[in-house]
């Protein structure tokens, strides 16, 4: 007979225990629990109302659940044609098999859609996850945006009181007009919202179509000059200060646990020959300067030539990712 589980109010519900472990959002782990997926010491339960503790024995599809790891946060540069999904039913790819393969477990804080890159944030800690998604914990969400079209500055202000479009309300935005390039418009956009396809929809309302989306901050973390496609984890301290005591009780991040492994350092795109035992992908903080702080180490003593700027798939100069207003 299978032992029976220790529903105590010592331990905690299932599916946070799941969220935890990084396999899933706690909302994710009660629709695997409602499926049959989950069983606790040999049984099979059908609902999230289950406290469990150390001493229970929790399987996930037929494997056990992995020990506890200290909360971790990875900054991560989405690059277009990549859909933020564990398994695509169109067969698209998605930046999961694209992640560098020593990276632990981990799932996305919110989403970005096919066509939008810049700033994902990863984390092997659904409840953490979960915490950040939240449109309360308020954090700034900010994005440099080109669109086709013509938009004056008073009619981005207006988007400050919020607006409603199809009977959805989408909250206060900050939106500011950058320049005009062609026949397009560079702005900035700020929201402390993560609704589907928000800002393409908004801006839509106003005359304007998206042709390129780029998210240069999520809260107090900015993509700053993280290559396409490349990982960087945020320092454990980093984190525990940008979260603050209320926000890390909340989301009940563990910052005293043992790591699963650590990050490879990875070299920068101007190093040269890739050193033996280093992965692509991982990027560490100080790996390369600012995209401004002048000529490349490797650049210096070529007589002194002059750097082509790198342009956009329009012709136009490649714009700089500015940093977000404090």
């Amino acid at each position: 007979m299978p032992e029976k589980s220790n529903n105590d109010k010592s331990g905690e519900r299932i599916a946070k225990v799941i969220a935890r472990a990084g396999l899933a959002s706690r909302r994710e782990a009660e629709a695997w629990i409602a499926a049959g997926r989950v069983s606790v010491n040999g049984a099979m339960i059908s609902s999230p109302a289950l406290n469990v503790t150390t001493r229970d024995r929790i399987v996930v599809d037929g494997q056990p659940l992995p020990q506890q790891a200290r909360t971790r946060l990875f900054r991560y540069h989405k690059p277009r044609g990549l859909v933020t999904t564990h398994a695509d039913p169109e067969g698209r790819p998605t930046i999961f098999a694209k992640l560098p393969k020593r990276l632990p477990r981990v799932i996305s804080v919110g989403r970005l859609d096919i066509n939008s890159e810049g700033l994902l944030l990863l984390t092997n800690d659904g409840g953490l996850a979960r915490a950040l998604e939240l449109p309360a914990t308020g954090w700034l969400r900010r994005y440099r945006v080109r669109a086709l079209g013509r938009v004056t500055q008073e009619a981005l202000d207006g988007l400050k009181r919020g607006i409603t479009i199809a009977g959805i309300h989408y909250g206060p935005i900050e939106a500011t007009l950058d320049r005009e390039q062609g026949a397009n418009v560079w702005l900035t956009l700020g929201l402390r919202e993560g609704k589907n396809r928000e800002v393409r929809k908004v801006l839509e309302q106003l005359g304007l179509r998206v042709n390129r989306l780029i998210r240069i901050a999520y809260g107090p973390f900015e993509l700053g000059d993280l290559d396409d496609g490349t990982v960087m984890e945020v320092e454990t301290e980093e984190l525990r200060k940008a979260l603050g005591p209320e926000l890390a009780a909340q989301a009940n991040a563990d910052f005293e646990s043992p790591l699963e492994h650590e990050m490879p350092a990875a070299p920068t795109r101007h190093s040269g020959a890739r050193p033996q035992g280093r992965e692509p992908g991982i990027q560490r903080d100080g790996a390369r300067p600012p995209l401004d702080s002048g000529p490349r180490a490797g650049a210096r003593g070529r007589n002194d030539r002059k750097k082509k700027q790198r342009r956009d798939r329009t012709g136009g100069p490649r714009p700089k990712y500015p940093r977000p207003k404090k």
